[in-house]
């Protein structure tokens, strides 16, 4: 028996997998395609999700594959500057395409440890009072002590639960593909400035080496969107959209995406839980969706790891769909405000208007962009400091960088005042007596994930906080269980 199984191996698997490996979980990922897949859906992650990378000394690796962005219009697509004063040391986009994501966080897995198993595909899943078994295809049947579904919008893992999924299904689909045009470059970019005055779902931006990733809207909701397109359904589209096809032809790869927007009834059925798009689906505005998934595996990794190795307190796992649950409900809402906002009809053109006003104020146009960046997310920890629940930047230290201190997936006091302590947490919370003039705050306590989970000066309320989230203090009769 393996202690975790991960369905589904694409960044929020791999991500997760990578973190539950930093405390030495045995896990086991399965992935139903025997290749990696081709497609650029996702071109570039957020501020959020690069500190994540930073926090796992990622970031670098991920910094000399892409390129960096502050450019407006992340939100409904009104250009407005990139926002000054971010409350992060990475306010920036990075660009780097889906598939050389997927690669890098499958490495950062594989190097950890994790066993990575494609080509096996999930049919069927049980769970007991012990464990979680799991059938394949071909009839295999592994056992674990925890799964985790992570296998996208039409979860296989969620099915299997029978956990519903509400909300509204696709009105639109998207054609989106990679593929060669004769027109010009001049050509293809002036026409596109022109169209994406009013048509904020078509664009052809060029790869390299000829190619161009096409975005168009398709004429009708596909019955079965497992379908690919054709390249004469994208020619259609491009003449009906721009008045010209732009010569396209030889695809490497064609699909089809919907506006569906959905979320999980719950996050966790006993031993099993979801994350990532088997959790919540969304329009991809604002380019939001890859980088939720894999703040959910960020969130959840730590916590499953706690569960596994015996000292989690009573509750913890149960945060995990209490804090991530209403961030995606938030993603949901605000993709359906831009949805809106996209629209051709009369109404909604005005609320753009006056939106683009608005945003002309510099709070405004940065509480938006920090909401799609996802660096203004607040977990609900109760009553408290200010600071408890936010994620708190990377700021220095006299010993290096808070991030850099964050690598092995422990809990962080950061103590200015020099006379708390986290002894009985040994292996769980380290202890740093720094501080930065940054941090509004005696002391702090991070949790793995980064997020303040007290915050103040007083050793018995520290210690109190210390049993609600890193367990139990180890002592001689009270060993760590692994």
């Amino acid at each position: 028996m393996t202690d975790v199984i991960i369905v589904g191996g694409g960044p929020t698997g791999m991500m997760l997998a990578a973190e539950l490996r930093l405390h030495d979980v045995r896990v086991v990922v399965l992935e139903r395609d025997a290749e990696p897949p081709r497609v650029v859906r996702s071109l570039g992650m957020h501020a959020r999700s690069i500190e994540v990378l930073d926090q796992r000394g990622l970031l670098e690796r991920f910094l000399a594959h892409g390129h960096r962005f502050t450019l407006g219009g992340y939100f409904a697509g009104i250009t407005k500057g990139w926002p000054e004063r971010m409350d992060t040391a990475h306010g920036y986009v990075l660009g780097i395409p889906q598939p050389v994501t997927d690669r890098l966080l499958t490495e950062h897995a594989a190097g950890a440890g994790a066993e990575i198993r494609r080509g096996s595909e999930v049919t069927g899943l049980d769970q007991d009072a012990d464990g979680v078994t799991v059938e394949l295809t071909d009839g295999t049947r592994l056992r674990s002590r925890y799964a985790v579904g992570c296998d996208g919008g039409r979860s296989t893992v969620r099915k299997l639960l029978g956990i519903g999924f509400p909300g509204e299904p696709s009105t639109a689909d998207t054609l989106l593909g990679v593929m060669e045009l004769t027109a010009p470059p001049e050509e293809v970019a002036a026409v596109m400035a022109e169209i994406r005055k009013t048509q904020l779902r078509f664009g052809a931006g060029p790869l390299g080496d000829g190619t161009f990733r096409v975005v168009v809207p398709a004429a009708a909701v596909a019955e079965d969107r497992t379908v690919p397109p054709t390249i004469e359904e994208f020619r259609q589209q491009l003449r009906a959209t721009a008045g010209t096809d732009f010569g396209a032809h030889s695809p490497r790869w064609l699909s089809r995406f919907g506006d569906a927007t959905r979320l999980a009834e719950r996050y966790r059925d006993g031993r099993v839980l979801l994350a990532g798009d088997a959790a919540h689906v969304h329009p991809p505005l604002g380019g939001q969706g890859l980088n939720l998934g894999i703040q959910d595996a960020f969130n959840l990794g730590w916590k499953l790891a706690a569960e596994a190795a015996g000292w989690a307190p009573d509750g913890l796992l149960d945060t995990y769909q209490a804090e991530r649950r209403p961030v995606a409900a938030g993603v949901l809402d605000n993709t359906r405000a831009q949805t809106v906002l996209m629209s051709l009809e009369p109404g909604p053109r005005a609320v753009r208007r006056l939106l683009a006003e608005l945003m002309d104020f510099e709070e405004v146009n940065r509480y938006l962009i920090e909401k799609i960046t996802a660096i203004g997310v607040h977990y609900d920890l109760g009553d408290g400091h200010e600071l408890l629940g936010r994620r708190v930047r990377d700021v220095p230290l006299k010993q290096g960088r808070l991030y850099e201190l964050m690598r092995r997936g422990r809990g962080l006091l950061l103590d200015r005042t020099g006379r708390l302590t986290a002894d009985g947490w040994a292996g769980r919370v380290d202890h740093v007596a720094d501080g930065s003039d940054e941090l509004d705050a005696p002391a702090v306590l991070l949790r793995p994930d980064g997020h303040v989970a007290w915050a103040g000066d007083d050793q018995q309320d520290l210690s109190r906080s210390l049993l609600r989230w890193f367990g139990a203090p180890i002592s001689p009769g009270n060993p760590v269980s692994r």
